[in-house]
């Protein structure tokens, strides 16, 4: 007996297409066209109104916003969708709170979910069964992924050949190894940046002075279209800092310098990136590993001025000090600018 009865057609058919990321979407054709193809199986197996999903092209189904997956379960809930087509299990979702919440809400408005497989109704203790197993398979397989890919990156940057970005002032040079940008003047902005750092011992003073100078810095810019350029911008105090704490610039190669944090914010998992580490938990630290700026010696000077110039961060840093009273108050010149 079909499980496709008049109540399921008389209501609309919902195709979810998505793909998960940019790099899909550019070279994964075929992928997408199979999905927008489930649009006319819809058509034949009965379905007059179909409507196709496809706000979630580029995006992960691993736990953060879908707002066309939101739009799907709104779909569901109001009791406009009699079947939801996707072309696996994965497309709908690589998480088991997602894809149970859609299993969930299907049962008990009687929706029906159809992938290239078969036709399933949750509402059947053994379509059910199947569908739970095939979501907890969908998730085990990406944490695989992850695992397997995350191995490999980290196993090539022991050997201090994984570049998944260059900073200003070098390029690659082969596949595994970087060296000094040939243009001269890419060379003297990031030297003068170390020489301002050097005379001010501020990593904001040094952007002061920058941007009172009306000094541009080099900017590593990555496009599609043109790969990767370099672009002359007045410096942000992020772009100072970042030159002044990145280990390339001493002719080293580091790796897992930056972590992610999951938290749990109103019910969905949220990622914070980019979040520094200390320099002992790097996973790769390589020295003298191409031509420096500096010397690893300046460096660590440097990070040791730039963590004792730190304010808010307790009592173990040497930073201005804040709550107190004035100390010769209007007596005080700049030793530099004489103000």
């Amino acid at each position: 007996m079909t499980k496709i009865t008049a109540d399921h057609l008389a209501r609309a058919a919902f195709v979810y297409i998505r793909q998960s990321t940019a790099d899909q979407l550019l070279h994964n054709h075929e992928s997408r066209r199979r999905q927008y193809g489930l649009a006319d199986r819809a058509r034949q197996l009965g379905w007059a109104t179909v409507e196709v999903i496809d706000d979630d092209l580029g995006r992960s189904g691993g736990g953060i916003k879908r707002p066309g997956f939101e739009r799907l379960l709104a779909a569901i809930c109001g009791g406009r969708a009699g079947a939801v087509f996707a072309i696996e299990v994965s497309r709908l979702a690589r998480n088991g709170r997602d894809w149970h919440t859609l299993i969930e809400f299907c049962g008990l408005v009687g929706t029906i979910i159809i992938d290239e497989d078969g036709i399933y109704d949750p509402r059947h203790p053994n379509d059910r069964l199947l569908l739970g197993m095939k979501g907890t398979m969908s998730e085990l397989e990406l944490s695989l992924f992850r695992q397997r890919s995350h191995e490999a990156l980290k196993q090539k940057a022991r050997r201090g050949a994984l570049f998944l970005g260059v900073a200003a002032g070098y390029v690659k040079a082969g596949r595994d190894r970087i060296e000094k940008d040939a243009d001269q003047r890419v060379q003297d902005a990031i030297r003068l940046v170390f020489a301002k750092f050097a005379e001010l011992q501020s990593v904001r003073q040094a952007h002061v002075w920058l941007r009172d100078e009306g000094i541009t810095l080099p900017v590593a810019s990555h496009s599609a279209a043109e790969g990767r350029r370099i672009v002359w911008k007045l410096p942000l105090y992020n772009t100072v800092h970042n030159i002044l704490t990145n280990p390339i610039y001493a002719g080293a190669y580091a790796f897992g310098r930056t972590m992610s944090r999951v938290s749990v914010e109103e019910g969905r998992k949220r990622v914070r990136r980019g979040l520094r580490r200390p320099q002992k938990e790097w996973d790769v630290l390589l020295k003298d590993q191409h031509e420096g700026y500096i010397t690893w010696n300046e460096f660590e000077r440097n990070q040791r001025v730039i963590a004792n110039n730190a304010t808010g961060k307790g009592s173990a840093v040497k930073g201005a000090v804040r709550r107190g009273e004035l100390l010769l108050a209007g007596l005080l010149r700049c030793g530099h600018c004489g103000r």
